[in-house]
């Protein structure tokens, strides 16, 4: 790293810099806040180390002097007795820690080793998003919430790995597009990204749609057909909502991960194939496995790395601005000049428990952009049209807030369960499970 140490006290900057100096860091010094600036508008800095008290510019007006120039270094900041108050102002203002003098230099290591370890984080992220955003044209990734930035963390550091990952949410909170990630990132990434839907397809159909059947394999099957494990073969395959996967096509799906082939049906031919499984589901597996539904065996390969999606209801830092992409992405398709999205508009998503999560947002949107008649979003665009105690999480259960909604939206469909689904951002089958979970019929 390279540091630099800003103190007026000449044989304190001579201890630091000697101590980080054998550490192996490069090391600059500066004996005032106006000579720290000076290097620092010829040099950037990965850390400050700066003294609070210090004549003339103190270490908080050089430290925000020092960050419009370069807003990415990090700053810890040496107090002496008395000063703590400045200090916490200090990190407050942005500084990364502070110490009190005289400084424990092991102390001091501790916070530099973490400094390395969130900065090399961040890079990743960039590195990760680069990448994304390549694959995808651009259509990046919205997440500035701690909750999503942490998820995103380690879709970096495990997106390189061949290790299977299972993703955990709620229908609508993006389990696809980190799917996408995770195969952009990888060493696969020139290879296949094939995504099927575990419900989407009847169990007569989805062991044949994974493995493929030879010609005559069943009434019908009059020519061979490849199976997605075969053409996700140095790729990828991402299997979604796997907990309705059927108990018989669990067994063949386990042996596929355990010995890394398979038969086509109708074949005695093993077919050897190396993809890398990611799987998602919205479901409790271990309840299904303790119903009998589920394989305990299966569930433990598929269980290497766990990576949990939080609902939108956890990330409201992110409504904001996953609302203005979405904007601007509907707006290229239509002939209304959108400008925005009214205060009022942002207050009432804001206060909304988004129960379809991001594809519900995401529908919001695009309906929203569609209807508006002027230049900005307001609040009668916007397709919320449950009451405000239900918007309110606050106010009501979880489950009570989605119930309502649901009701509400089927309501606004005639009971259209097709036109029920797409509007919340969910799927039929999703739809139809919520259904019967919460009693739901039709009067």
């Amino acid at each position: 790293m390279h540091i630099l140490i800003v103190d007026d006290d000449e044989s304190q900057r001579d201890l630091l810099a000697g101590f980080l100096g054998k550490k192996g860091h490069r090391i600059s010094t500066a004996s005032s806040g106006k000579e720290a600036i000076a290097i620092n508008s010829e040099s950037g800095f990965d850390l400050a180390i700066m003294d609070l008290k210090m004549p003339e510019l103190d270490g908080i007006e050089t430290m925000r002097q020092m960050k419009e120039i370069d807003p990415e270094t990090y700053y810890v900041i040496l107090t002496g007795y008395g000063t703590v108050e400045s200090a916490v102002q200090a990190m407050k203002q942005g500084a990364y820690d502070y110490l009190n003098k005289p400084v424990n230099l092991d102390e001091l290591e501790l916070i530099i080793e973490r400094i390395r370890e969130e900065s090399n984080i961040h890079q990743e992220l960039e590195i990760l998003r680069a990448e994304v955003d390549e694959k995808f044209r651009g259509d990046s990734f919205i997440a500035e919430s701690a909750k999503m930035r942490d998820v995103l963390s380690v879709i970096s550091r495990v997106a390189r790995s061949d290790s299977n990952i299972l993703l955990l949410g709620e229908s609508g909170t993006g389990k696809d597009m980190v799917a996408r990630m995770i195969h952009s990132a990888s060493l696969r990434s020139n290879g296949r990204f094939i995504a099927i839907s575990c419900a989407a397809l009847p169990e007569t159909l989805l062991e044949s749609e994974l493995f493929g059947y030879e010609r005559g394999a069943f009434s019908g099957a009059d020519k061979r057909r490849i199976g997605k494990f075969e053409l996700a073969h140095k790729g990828t395959i991402f299997l979604d909502e796997i907990g309705e996967i059927p108990v018989s096509t669990q067994v063949k799906l386990l042996r596929v991960l355990q010995e890394f082939s398979f038969e086509r049906l109708g074949g005695n031919t093993p077919i050897k194939v190396d993809v890398r499984l990611v799987t998602a589901t919205n479901q409790d597996l271990r309840k299904k496995i303790a119903d009998g539904t589920f394989r305990e065996d299966l569930f433990y390969r598929l269980n290497v790395i766990t990576i949990t999606l939080p609902p939108l209801r956890e990330r409201k830092e992110d409504v904001r601005l996953l609302a203005e992409h979405f904007v601007k992405k509907f707006s290229k398709k239509c002939p209304n000049e959108i400008k925005g999205i009214s205060k009022g508009a942002l207050d009432k998503m804001m206060r909304y428990a988004w129960p379809g999560n991001v594809r519900e947002l995401e529908n919001v949107m695009e309906r929203a952009v569609v209807l508006c008649r002027g230049n900005y979003i307001g609040e009668n665009d916007l397709p919320l049209e449950s009451g405000t105690a239900r918007q309110d999480p606050g106010r009501a259960s979880l489950s009570d807030v989605e119930r309502d909604h649901i009701v509400a939206t089927l309501e606004q469909t005639g009971w259209n369960l097709s036109e029920t689904a797409s509007r919340l951002g969910i799927h039929r089958n999703t739809l139809r499970s919520k259904l019967k979970q919460y009693g739901i019929k039709k009067a």
